[in-house]
């Protein structure tokens, strides 16, 4: 499927690999919207990008089915494009110090990764069920984002883990489900990235991650993230599974 003259939704298209997916698809000539929690963040990139944007808390929804549904009004069609990159990645032990249990933490971990890109994929694929079928035979393409903690998951991340590893395993069901229909499912699952949360980091602790990389021995960058959603979306053999991207990492326990 080609992206130009077509809409994509993006969300998490507020900063990180979010962004770049909606700047590259953009650059590619799609019409983007733009769901993010951070509505002033998500504006000013849809008016550099002459996307759209709507603040959206994806655990919430209705909210989502809104999200789709102005997206649908503004570009005057269904997104045929979906990519899932909101999410949150919060660190804590099963049991902590002292005896304290994060089940709040892992409560919340899930809502936000898994039930909201699940909320997401669920109302893109009911609007693009209504979407005449191109010439392929497809109607569209739903790109979820797992992680590489999802097979290699370190200390502190069970939560961000079980979420992303949900996410993978939904992928083959999911697609084989909307396979009649012409619309495929994709996960993507990153490694080490530039992102807003790895730059929090102190130098040293960036430094000793990068050097457990393979190759090539840096960070991802959000652009390489978002170049293989748009190889995804227009490569119609691509269908049911899930793709790492990591310079060839495996996260070591701690």
């Amino acid at each position: 499927m080609q992206i130009e003259g077509h809409v994509a939704l993006v969300t998490g298209g507020a900063s990180g690999l979010g962004e770049a997916t909606a700047r590259y698809l953009a650059e590619q000539g799609a019409d983007v919207a733009i769901l993010d929690y951070d509505g002033d963040k998500a504006r000013r990139v849809a008016a550099e990008i002459s996307g759209y944007s709507q603040a959206c808390d994806i655990t919430d929804e209705n909210a989502v089915a809104a999200g789709v549904t102005s997206a649908m009004a503004r570009f005057g069609q269904a997104p045929r494009i979906i990519v899932n990159c909101a999410g949150i990645g919060v660190a804590a032990r099963i049991v902590g110090r002292e005896g304290k249990v994060s089940t709040p933490i892992f409560r919340r971990v899930m809502e936000v990764n898994l039930f909201g890109t699940y909320n997401v994929m669920t109302y893109a694929a009911q609007a693009m069920m209504d979407l005449p079928a191109l010439d392929t035979g497809e109607r569209g393409v739903i790109i979820n984002t797992a992680s590489a903690a999802y097979e290699d998951g370190q200390i502190g991340q069970a939560a961000y883990a079980a979420s992303k590893g949900a996410i993978a395993s939904m992928c083959l069901p999911a697609a084989r489900e909307f396979a009649q229909l012409g619309i495929r499912v994709m996960t993507i699952a990153p490694g080490l990235f530039e992102t807003p949360m790895m730059q929090e980091l102190p130098e040293e602790t960036t430094a000793g991650i990068i050097a457990n990389i393979p190759f090539p021995k840096r960070l991802g960058a959000p652009h390489e993230f978002a170049t293989l959603a748009s190889d995804i979306v227009q490569n119609p053999y691509l269908n049911g599974t899930v793709i790492r991207l990591d310079g060839a990492v495996r996260l070591p326990p701690r």
